[in-house]
């Protein structure tokens, strides 16, 4: 495996600048997860790495060598994509066996299926090997397209969106596998996703893109409880932290339209964004704060309910079910040492608790 360092990337569609001075790392046997939005320039930070674009500034290196000379074969670097890629005429031994063969490897028959066979046995795909691909299910086809870039033992594994396609048991059943495999195997791998919940649980690390620029690095500790901006904050988490505009005057918070008061430094500014996760914002009898209920959604294992405070709604959690009704007035507190605050250009104010 490999550790790989890009460089200030920068990549340019025409007049659409994809990649604008993109820089990182990955160690070796790192999961490194880069976790954004649509059209933020996560797919393309993989086609760099793998050769198939070509930057137009900047630099990629493996092994702190310059990896930009060398073609997409060279860098030894198994993609796995969302859609399948797979051939559906062979049957999953000969898919998974294909890059072994391949002139570049030529790797004996001998050596093949032993590999192929421990492959399949992680995956739990033993059973299909006489298969052909055109009467799996998505699920299986996920695994046999996952299951042929693991065979070639590369360099590193880059995986865009693999688990996309997939309905939600599946994917969470998936998502174990390929983190137990990625530790067990040591294997240097960048995952890009657009689903928070991924990228939290997966990575050792997560990159945030949104168009062509990185907001934060960090763990998926650092990345929820300190968002480095406003973007960050509202993209992992859920339900989505509660962000609202507030005022701070003579060691007074005040969020605006709405009985919400704390104290607060005075070293804040005067306006400001006041951000609170759902979890932290505690319903209870004898809590500071009064509010009303407008909605309840049930999710089973919890509930999200949502509060009226003056003119503003915050989100709050509770385990379980509840008899809490539309419009039932009640109290609450928030955890004061869970708050975030964030300048009104959206990036993060340190140093206040």
């Amino acid at each position: 495996m490999s550790n790989i360092r890009l460089e200030n990337i920068t990549k340019r569609f025409k007049t659409t600048t994809a990649l604008d001075n993109v820089s990182f790392s990955i160690a070796d046997g790192e999961f490194f997860v880069l976790l954004g939005p649509t059209g933020a320039g996560k797919t393309t930070t993989l086609r760099v790495i793998a050769g198939l674009e070509k930057q137009d500034e900047g630099q990629v290196y493996f092994d702190d060598e310059l990896a930009d000379g060398l073609m997409p074969a060279d860098r030894d670097v198994a993609f796995v994509f969302q859609q399948y890629s797979l051939y559906p005429n062979m049957s999953v031994f000969d898919n998974l066996a294909f890059p072994l063969r391949s002139p570049l490897r030529n790797t004996p028959e001998s050596v093949i299926k032993p590999r192929i066979q421990e492959v399949a046995e992680k995956l739990r795909i033993s059973h299909l090997l006489e298969r052909k691909t055109a009467k799996l299910s998505g699920g299986e086809m996920q695994r046999v397209s996952i299951g042929r870039a693991i065979v070639r033992s590369p360099r590193a594994f880059l995986m865009d969106e693999p688990l996309s396609n997939l309905d939600a048991k599946l994917r969470e059943a998936l998502r174990v596998e390929l983190k137990h495999i990625q530790k067990t195997q040591h294997s240097t791998t960048i995952f890009v996703t657009h689903d928070q919940i991924e990228a939290l649980t997966m990575a050792d690390r997560i990159a945030v893109l949104d168009e062509g620029h990185i907001l934060q690095i960090g763990t998926p500790h650092d990345i929820y409880d300190r968002p480095a901006t406003t973007a960050v904050a509202q993209l992992v988490g859920s339900p989505k932290i509660n962000l609202v505009e507030a005022s701070s005057q003579d060691g007074t918070l005040t969020v605006e339209n709405s009985t919400l008061s704390m104290s607060a430094p005075d070293t804040m500014p005067e306006r400001l964004l006041f951000g609170v996760r759902p979890e932290d914002v505690k319903i209870t009898q004898d809590g500071q704060f009064a509010g009303k209920v407008t909605l309840t959604e049930p999710l089973g294992v919890e509930t999200i309910i949502h509060i009226r405070v003056g003119d503003q709604t915050l989100l709050s959690i509770v385990p379980g079910t509840t008899t809490m009704r539309i419009n039932d007035d009640i109290r609450f507190d928030v955890n004061s040492q869970r708050l975030h605050f964030f300048n009104t250009e959206g990036t993060r104010i340190t140093g206040w608790l």
